[in-house]
């Protein structure tokens, strides 16, 4: 897959709910994952291969529920990198809390699929 159909059908799977089914579609199997900082329980803001990547998914769902979710994008940059906008609404599921969340991801891809992504969120 080309830089504009990998950032379309990431997209599209965020939208649809199929962010699962497109880590083995279009991830590779090292893909590394970056958050700005160590997630709940984790000893670094690095993960690891495409298991690490679906861990932090799981760890995620278990932990909050997504009530209301815009994505925007992707916006390309050059031939291999590209962005997307995630705002959401996620309630914690032990407390109850619903936070607004706004999220940057940067995506690089190399050798048809993507390799690395970054995000960078508000405080």
């Amino acid at each position: 897959m080309d830089l504009k159909a990998i950032a379309d059908e990431l997209v599209a799977g965020c939208r649809e709910g199929r962010e699962l089914e497109n880590l083995d579609k279009i991830y590779a199997a090292d893909a590394v994952s970056v958050e700005a900082m160590p997630m709940q329980g984790m000893d670094s803001a690095e993960t690891h291969g495409i298991d690490g990547i679906k861990g932090k998914h799981a760890w995620w769902t278990s932990t909050f529920e997504v009530v209301d979710v815009k994505v925007s994008g992707p916006f390309l940059h050059g031939d291999s990198s590209f962005a997307v906008i995630f705002e959401m609404k996620a309630k914690h599921r032990e407390s109850g809390e619903i936070s607004d969340m706004h999220e940057v991801g940067i995506y690089t891809v190399g050798g048809g699929k993507i390799v690395r992504e970054a995000f960078y969120y508000t405080m």
